[in-house]
Formats: C-alpha cells, sequence, structure tokens
C-alpha cells in the first residue's frame, strides 16, 4: 500500500523446470513451496476460476509464525489494494443505477459529502477519484492514510484537506491515491446510507456468492477467525497501523477463492458499458477504474502491507486467479505475478 506496484500482468514468463514426472497437482505443490523457500515467505494461498466457479484452490505454507497452523484455502488474508477493484465496482454500479454520476462533485456546497470547499478541492469528481486524478494525496511518504491513526474517516478527510494541498489540476495528472479511495467509501455510505462494508455485502459480495469476507482488525487480538498471521522482519509491523480505517482502498480479508469469485462474476455485477467503462485506460496507460489494465487485455490489482502481498487477475481468456502471501518484501509482488502466470500454465497442462 505504501509502495507503487509493478505496471504490468503478462503471460510471457520462462516456464519453472520440474524434473520429475509429476501429477499436476504435485507439480503445482513443488513450484508453490520452491517459491515460498526461495523468497523466504512463511504461506501462501492460491486459486483459479471462471464464471464463479473454482477450478483449483490450495494452500502452501504456514499461516502463523511459528509454524504449527497450516494453511488452507479456508484462510483469510489482508487483501490490501485488491480491496480497490471492490470498491470501484461499487461505484460503478452507483452510477449505472442513476444514484451517482461520474462528473458528480465530491466536495463542497455542491458536493455528495459537502463541507466548506471551494476552488480545484471542490472540482473534484467521483470519477477522478475513480481513476486517480484528482490531483493530490498520492500514495508517497505523505500518504494521508498512514498518518493520525487515532482520527476516524470523516476527521482524517478534514484534515487531509486542510493539511495537504493538491500539486496538479484535477483531471490532468495520474497520481496513485489510497486516500481517493477511502473518499469513494464514504461516498458509497452516503449514497446507500449504510456502512461501507454493508454496501459492499450487499450490492458486490452477496451476488457473487461470497460470505467469508471482512474487514480487517488492527491487531494481532484482533485477528479474525481463519485468518492468518502476518510475519515481518521487525516483530509486530503489520499490527501497528489502522487497517480497520483502510476499509473501502485496503482493509478487506479475504480468501482466494472469495477474490475469484469476485473477479470473474463482474459482467453479473455490471452491464458491458459499464465494465468497458471500468477497464478502459484514461490518463494513465495502465490503470482504468479500479483496475490495472493492458492491450491483451488483461485486468488486475496487486497489494502491499506490512506482512501482505497479493494479487487478483482477469485474463482475456476469461480465468481468474488469486495469490495471496502472510509475507512482503522488495521485488515479491512482481515474483508473485510470475508465479501465478507459470500455475496456470501447469493447470493447463
Amino acid at each position: 500500500m505504501k509502495r507503487r506496484a509493478f505496471v504490468s500482468s503478462l503471460a510471457a514468463w520462462p516456464a519453472w523446470a520440474v524434473a520429475l514426472p509429476l501429477s499436476a497437482e504435485q507439480k503445482i505443490r513443488t513450484i508453490a513451496e520452491g517459491f515460498l523457500r526461495e523468497h523466504g515467505m512463511q504461506g501462501m494461498s492460491i486459486a483459479y476460476g471462471r464464471d464463479g466457479k473454482i477450478d483449483f484452490e490450495a494452500g502452501y505454507g504456514f499461516a502463523d509464525a511459528d509454524a504449527t497452523e497450516a494453511v488452507t484455502p479456508q484462510h483469510r488474508f489482508r487483501i490490501a489494494s485488491v480491496s480497490k477493484p471492490i470498491t470501484a465496482t461499487a461505484v460503478m454500479q452507483c452510477i449505472e443505477k442513476r444514484l451517482l454520476k461520474a462528473d458528480s462533485k465530491v466536495f463542497g456546497p455542491q458536493g455528495i459529502l459537502g463541507g466548506d470547499y471551494s476552488g480545484d478541492v471542490a472540482a473534484v469528481t467521483v470519477d477522478q477519484l475513480l481513476t486517480h486524478t484528482s490531483g493530490g494525496w498520492a500514495n508517497d511518504k505523505n500518504d494521508p492514510m498512514f498518518k493520525n491513526p487515532r482520527m476516524n474517516h470523516a476527521e482524517l478527510i478534514a484534515w487531509t484537506l486542510a493539511n495537504q494541498k493538491q500539486t496538479h489540476k484535477p483531471g490532468e495528472h495520474f497520481a496513485y491515491s489510497n486516500f481517493g479511495y477511502c473518499v469513494l467509501g464514504r461516498v458509497l455510505e452516503k449514497v446507500h446510507n449504510l456502512p461501507y462494508d454493508k454496501v459492499i455485502a450487499q450490492e458486490v459480495l452477496s451476488k457473487c456468492g461470497i460470505t467469508s469476507m471482512d474487514i480487517a482488525g488492527n491487531t494481532l487480538a484482533e485477528r479474525r477467525p481463519r485468518e492468518v498471521m502476518y510475519v515481518t522482519p521487525k516483530a509486530g509491523a503489520a499490527y501497528g497501523m489502522n487497517v480497520f480505517r483502510m476499509d473501502s482502498h485496503g482493509g478487506w480479508i479475504a480468501t482466494a477463492g472469495d477474490l475469484v469469485r469476485f473477479a470473474s462474476q463482474l459482467s453479473l455485477l455490471l452491464n458491458p458499458d459499464s465494465l468497458r467503462a471500468m477497464t478502459t485506460h484514461g490518463v494513465s496507460e495502465s490503470y482504468a477504474r479500479g483496475w490495472n489494465v493492458n492491450k491483451a487485455p488483461n485486468w488486475w490489482h496487486n497489494g502491499s502491507l506490512p506482512g501482505t502481498t497479493t494479487i487478483m487477475v482477469h485474463t482475456a481468456g476469461g480465468l481468474c486467479w488469486a495469490g495471496l502471501l502472510n509475507g512482503r518484501k522488495d521485488g515479491l509482488g512482481l515474483a508473485l505475478d510470475k508465479l501465478m502466470w507459470q500455475i496456470s500454465r501447469a493447470l493447463k497442462a
């Protein structure tokens, strides 16, 4: 979440050689467990499927720091920024139902959230938050989502608008923004008159047959049932953030299968025009509305927090997958992307 992710999810990776004549499942286990050893990671869960059905799911390694609890497909992980496509889908549903307009203003006297704002702040639209073109509040060392951890959403938004000015005119510049998606969560709450997590459960998850997703707790004591532990070089580093406040930009926990069910049923959630808009790039050639995109066209999003590395992919052929790790280090996001493509080829073989 603190670092901008790699920009491409491509299938052009060299195959990993496996010397023994193994079954597909044994081969995948060999690849996955080799990956964990190579990168010094504790545990991983993966799932593949299409049209709401899971073709393959498995867990490898351990869910805890002491290596006593094996990862299963039922284990839940913090998914970090993989939360963004979920939030974006609910916003696109609102636009589709005319509860919102893409060009609806968010702040100021005419804005959805109101407030005594003017100038560029009052010019920010829903679509600019979706596309990370609001003109400010980038995911960098000044990311407001990692400041003032005791503030609630409303307090943090007011503080940020007062203390962190935009650096560009709205609509002109792409800058990946966790804060922008935090604000979209509040927009959804205003439109539906429900808490954000209830909106997503009602409008998105229930329609995909997903019942096991929750907003994460902050501390180890708040670890949810069947949630893994997050392993970090500095003990406890994953439990010093306000992850609960990250809800709409990075706060969900899910199984890998949950994410495949979501990604593979977008056509049930949105009409073709909305889905096309959601996956067509704008100012950025590699980001649309809640999804990274390329010319294949593949759509994906990855996530990163202390103790967490994740990816969710919707391929041009309709196969979807998710990979979840309870650890993080430099370059691991790209390595996980490579791994998931490799396993997809093993499954096809």
